[in-house]
């Protein structure tokens, strides 16, 4: 009999989970991380503890071989309240994101490793009545929003793309999500135009059906 790829495929999943299982509680024990180590994420200040045991975590796991790693905020979707909820917010994060940074660098990680920041949306630059309520606040805005990369293979200390005045449309250098997308694959050292999956019977790619998506050499280093 031949092999079956279905069954291979089930088999080498169920063993990837067990090796997960055997290798976690190490890389999840931050006891081995020096004090020092721990400040600089800010996990000795309740402000920061949160999001810093995840950058911390994310440490650990790029120098561990993981390829994808994620840190999510557990919820930033002010609408509303913005002068009071966002320096909060910011407080919560800058820290362990710039000591992520910092000791991807001093480790040699930082080359080979593509950290991304950013969130589901922009914000429209103006107030807007929510609901038919009284609330005001800036609701979701797709057309244009910001994100930063760092290592991996971009381009140091620079900017691309503009908005108008108000950040409400895009000017100078558009960046299309795909492109993005596109992007990001190439500096994983993949073909986004040939890199695929199959799904419902079909091969599927991560950037569209659509030959537009392209590159864009202008960020990478």
């Amino acid at each position: 009999m031949g092999r079956d790829p279905e069954l291979e495929a089930r088999i080498e999943s169920f063993e990837l989970a067990f090796r997960m299982q055997t290798e976690a509680p190490e890389l999840l024990d931050l006891t081995g991380e020096s004090p020092l180590t721990q400040k600089l994420y800010g996990l000795d200040d309740k402000t920061t503890e949160v999001f810093g045991r995840q950058c911390l975590l994310a440490r650990r796991f790029a120098e561990a071989g993981v390829r994808f790693v994620q840190c999510s905020h557990s919820y930033w979707d002010s609408h509303s309240k913005l002068k009071s909820q966002h320096p909060e917010l910011a407080a919560q994060t800058d820290k362990p994101i710039a000591g992520l940074l910092r000791d991807l660098k001093a480790r040699g990680l930082l080359d080979e490793t593509l950290v991304i920041w950013g969130g589901e949306f922009g914000r429209t630059p103006m107030n807007e009545e929510r609901g038919g309520s009284k609330l005001l606040g800036r609701d979701h805005h797709p057309h244009c929003f910001s994100i930063w990369m760092a290592g991996g293979g971009i381009k140091k200390g620079f900017n691309f793309g503009e908005t108008d005045e108000i950040g409400n449309l895009i000017v100078k250098d558009k960046m299309p999500v795909r492109d993005l997308q596109a992007t990001v694959l190439h500096l994983m050292g993949m073909d986004p135009h040939k890199f695929s999956y199959k799904y419902q019977g079909l091969n599927q790619r991560l950037i569209g059906p659509a030959e537009d998506p392209k590159v864009r050499m202008e960020i990478i280093a």
